[in-house]
């Protein structure tokens, strides 16, 4: 019988009872604006749905263009709970949500189970949030799917570009890097320092820490292969918990990006 990595943070970061949950996410995508992007790679905040909600819509409503073709969705998110050398993959077969079950993609976690900064890690998926967070999304949006999901703990851009580059795929693969950004800044700190970030970002700008993302490693790994094949970073949305819920005097920033290919581009009419 395949093993099941059972949901950590449902109840806790987003609703654990399936119609309160389908509610919530079909309220937030109908309310997010619909863009024509067609992304390959997308940037998403992992904070709960109350906080980051929807700043994760505005970028998960663009799979509504391109969700007939996508069947894996490689997923790579900061470890929080426990320290990580390297990247893990799980030993787990299934995640599941209040939604429902999704297979772990077995053949593209061959891939880059010999590269040696991988290893199989059940514990540090276990409480993990960062990708726990992004599967109720996928879930309303595509239909026969599989994921990667991977932790980044300590690691160089090279070791994660290097795992990127063999999952990359064609268009039957979705990449998608969890991070929040700056974290408890007063609100106008946080505005400045995001959007440093944003810009760093759309320009390429290998230079982010993880003062200014929790995903900082990742989605510098992200850019090198990114730029390799052709694409072009957009901003989707940027906020902080002080623009959804809660205080302003301690905030914690999020962004959503999507990076498109040329040819993505032509099709939608977007120039470069």
């Amino acid at each position: 019988m395949a093993t099941i990595r059972t949901p950590a943070v449902a109840g806790l970061f987003y609703p654990a009872n399936p119609q309160c949950l389908l509610e919530n996410i079909e309220c937030l995508l109908s309310n997010a604006q619909v863009s024509r992007y067609l992304p390959k790679v997308l940037i998403v905040p992992h904070a709960g749905y109350i906080y980051s909600g929807v700043v994760a819509a505005s970028a998960y409503v663009t799979l509504k263009l391109i969700a007939e073709r996508v069947r894996r969705v490689v997923l790579l998110g900061p470890a929080h709970r426990i320290f990580l050398h390297g990247l893990a993959l799980p030993s787990e077969a299934i995640f599941a949500t209040p939604l429902g079950q999704v297979r772990v993609d077995a053949t593209a976690a061959e891939k880059i189970a010999h590269l040696p900064q991988v290893s199989i890690n059940s514990s540090v998926h276990a409480l993990e949030h960062s990708l726990e967070v992004q599967l109720p999304f996928l879930q309303c949006l595509l239909e026969d799917f599989s994921i990667l999901p991977v932790v980044v703990g300590k690691a160089s851009v090279d070791e994660v570009s290097d795992v990127l580059d063999c999952v990359w795929g064609g268009e039957e693969t979705l990449i998608i890097i969890s991070s929040d950004l700056s974290h408890y800044l007063p609100y106008t700190d946080a505005q400045r320092e995001d959007n440093k970030t944003a810009a760093s970002i759309l320009e390429f700008h290998q230079e982010i820490d993880h003062t200014h993302a929790c995903g900082a490693t990742p989605i510098n790994a992200l850019m090198a292969v990114a730029r390799k094949h052709c694409l072009t970073p957009h901003l989707l949305d940027l906020r902080n918990s002080g623009d959804t819920a809660g205080s302003t005097d301690r905030v914690v920033g999020y962004g959503a990006f999507a990076f498109m290919s040329q040819d993505a581009a032509k099709r939608t009419g977007h120039a470069y």
